[in-house]
């Protein structure tokens, strides 16, 4: 049996003993070894793939530089150049970084949707908190209000004067009879466009 051929055995369900294992203690902890030796070889191999393909990148877009005998007119082409290559690795870095904000973004929003669609966020309880209006205000505004708010005095007042005249105009609209007698002729018209 090779070390690729190796399934871990089946998971019981909860309330059932575990099966014994077949393969022996020791026979694990060497497949653990391999697996990990194998592992760290891995991580080398592409440690130094990685940086073949840094020193290749390099090579092919930084040729090295030879300053020797060079005029100062040239030198200062030579760095001009350098500048105009310098600026376009920056803005491709500074791409490159607002596209990865981007995509960071974009990741957190989907996973609190996920989270939100999976019902999995439970709302606290709430406990009934009996609050004063001056409390509320205090909470709502700090110490800047000041005094008590009296919730009466904002309150129209009604004077007995008012109700009486209300009942008056009513009882004379309320008898649709007297209104068409009265409005029937053209004095009527005219009282109405007057009023």
């Amino acid at each position: 049996m090779s070390d690729d051929d190796y399934m871990p055995p089946p998971i019981a369900p909860k309330g059932e003993p575990k099966p014994k294992s077949k393969i022996s203690a020791s026979r694990r902890l060497s497949l653990k070894i391999l697996l990990l030796t194998r592992a760290s070889e891995q991580l080398e191999a592409e440690k130094e793939a990685r940086e073949e393909n840094k020193v290749q990148y390099l090579g092919e877009n930084l040729p090295p530089l030879q300053l020797s005998g060079l005029q100062l007119e040239e030198m200062q082409k030579i760095c001009k150049q350098l500048h105009e290559k310098i600026d376009k690795v920056d803005e491709d870095r500074y791409d490159c970084e607002a596209k990865v904000i981007k995509n960071n973004r974009d990741i957190h929003e989907l996973n609190l949707k996920v989270r939100d669609l999976g019902g999995k966020f439970k709302k606290p309880a709430l406990r009934k908190v009996r609050v004063s209006a001056d409390e509320m205000l205090k909470a709502l505004f700090g110490s800047k209000t000041k005094g008590s708010m009296d919730l009466r005095a904002n309150l129209k007042s009604v004077k007995k004067e008012d109700i009486k005249q209300e009942k008056e105009l009513n009882n004379e609209v309320g008898d649709w009879r007297k209104n068409v007698e009265a409005m029937s002729d053209m004095k009527g018209r005219k009282k109405m466009f007057d009023a």
